[in-house]
Order: structure tokens, then C-alpha cells, then sequence
């Protein structure tokens, strides 16, 4: 997409224009409840991706660390008018940069059943069963870098 820029870092405003986007979503598209999608996760240990057009926040994703070699990708989210421009694919593969050079091996993701072909398509593989978050069916999902 012409004029995008991506962002991967922690700082306060990562974390607001994040939640700008979380909550069009998540909250107001997705009917999930303003005290399940933020938690207590989002702090100062929280690495965000964020895709920029000019100043506007249009898609993110948020890094957390599992353990010493594996972290957890949440929130993957796109705006509406920008879905289907690659954006959150594009995050992902950022993310996966980001946790190789900081020395993480695996990239662990929940995925709700409506996104888990986006999540294969991009190379991860199902690592659970069927299970439920805020009463939506979600697998596991990992890839190994």
C-alpha cells in the first residue's frame, strides 16, 4: 500500500494508536467487551506493530514474551476501509524479524476460526484443538523461525 510506513516499538504512542485500532475492531465491530480486550498485557513490556498511512494508525499487531525462546503474537487488527491490502501479513512477517533478532525461536499465536487459513497461508501450523475464547472458537497456532 502506497504511503505505508511500519512502526515496531513499546513507546506510549505505539501503545495508544494500537488501542485506537483495538477498539474499532475488536470492540465496536466485534461486540467483545471493553474489559476482555484490554488487559493486563498491555504495558510497558508490550511490543507493538503499527502500520501508518500519514498519521493515521491502519493496522497492528502486539508482541509478547512467552519465555526465553518464544513469544506470543495478539491482536493481530485492520481497520476496515484497509483490510485486504496486506497489511497484517506484512506486520507478521515485521514481528518475526523483530523476534529473531532479539534471539526468539517461536512464534505462538491464538487464532479465532474465521482467521486461521490467513494464519496458514503465512506459514504457521495448528498446535492445538478446538478451544473457545470470549465464547469464539480459536486454535493455536506456531511457527518456528
Amino acid at each position: 500500500m502506497e504511503d505505508t510506513e511500519i512502526v515496531i516499538g513499546n513507546q506510549i504512542w505505539q501503545q495508544a494508536a494500537s488501542i485506537f485500532i483495538r477498539m474499532q475492531v475488536f470492540v465496536l465491530e466485534g461486540q467483545i467487551s471493553l474489559q476482555n480486550e484490554f488487559d493486563l498485557n498491555d504495558n510497558n513490556n508490550a511490543v507493538y506493530a503499527l502500520a501508518y498511512q500519514g498519521d493515521l494508525p491502519i493496522s497492528t499487531a502486539r508482541l509478547l514474551k512467552i519465555d526465553d525462546e518464544s513469544v506470543q503474537i495478539t491482536r493481530v487488527a485492520t481497520l476496515k476501509e484497509y483490510r485486504g491490502s496486506h497489511l497484517s501479513s506484512e506486520i507478521l512477517k515485521q514481528l518475526e524479524d523483530y523476534s529473531k533478532t532479539k534471539g526468539y525461536k517461536k512464534v505462538i499465536i491464538h487464532s479465532e476460526a474465521v482467521a486461521l487459513a490467513f494464519y496458514l497461508k503465512c506459514g504457521y501450523k495448528i498446535s492445538s484443538d478446538v478451544y473457545y475464547e470470549d465464547g469464539k472458537s480459536c486454535r493455536s497456532v506456531e511457527k518456528y523461525l
